[in-house]
């Protein structure tokens, strides 16, 4: 099933999309089994927003060896985790506003799996029964920021730092997926989600050890090779097989 957040009327629901075209809506959260409303409506693209309204978003550092590489970096021997502020949260079609704080914003494709149910300390043999579903994420980061703050939380967190979607996939196999960042249409980061260091179960469990997980939180899986740097003007685009592309505008901000 794919499951998304539409605008209707200035109202945000959860609706689960049936088709290109034909959409209902859920009654209450779809983290609960909640039943869908027996009469369809159309559906826009236009209409489509962030998925999720995450408690929290735990992102997973240096998860493929050759992105570990590129930035100089070792592979960690357990996941290396940090958190991006639910404010920098975007959807499908919105903008990127690069912060004049900022001469250097990169690109950084993801893989995002979303938490179905409360969970703490889960085992890593039954972390996937804590899976809702899938999206596709760009952990968008001011560079030059990141390397002269010595911590990670203004780099990776500004306003619009997370798009996120176009939907949640809710019948997904993680665990080889192609990944791909373009921008303007040229490729930038392609590679398979069967190169993570530590898959979709090991995070699940080792994030629950940290953090209680709660229903539409996201865990952000890591990025392969290939980052680089986002302008004014540009058009960026996160598609990961059996999901979708989430394609957004990116601007300089305007104060």
């Amino acid at each position: 099933m794919r499951v998304g957040m539409l605008e209707k009327n200035g109202i945000r629901d959860f609706y689960a999309l049936e088709s290109s075209r034909v959409a209902r809506r859920f009654r209450g959260s779809p983290f609960e089994d909640a039943s869908l409303e027996d009469q369809p409506t159309t559906w826009l693209q236009s209409e489509l927003r962030a998925p999720v309204r995450p408690s929290k978003i735990v992102c997973i550092g240096r998860n493929y060896a050759a992105h570990a590489k590129e930035m100089g970096g070792n592979v960690p021997a357990e996941p290396l985790l940090f958190l991006k502020a639910p404010s920098s949260l975007i959807g499908h079609g919105d903008t990127v506003f690069l912060p004049p704080e900022s001469a250097r914003v990169e690109h950084e494709a993801e893989l995002a799996v979303v938490i179905g149910k409360r969970v703490r300390h889960i085992p890593r043999e039954q972390a996937m029964s804590a899976v809702f579903g899938y999206t596709c994420v760009c952990d968008v980061t001011a560079r030059d920021l990141q390397k002269t703050d010595g911590q990670w939380s203004r780099a990776k967190g500004f306003d619009t730092f997370c798009p996120a979607g176009p939907w949640i996939e809710t019948d997904l196999d993680p665990s080889n997926l192609n990944i791909r960042c373009l921008v303007d249409g040229n490729v930038r980061q392609d590679d398979r989600t069967s190169n993570m260091i530590f898959d979709v179960p090991t995070l699940i469990a080792y994030v629950s050890r940290a953090f209680t997980l709660e229903p539409g939180d996201l865990i952000v899986t890591g990025t392969p090779e290939g980052v680089g740097p986002i302008v004014n003007g540009n058009w960026l685009t996160v598609a990961i097989d059996g999901i979708g592309e989430l394609t957004v505008h990116v601007a300089n901000a305007v104060h």
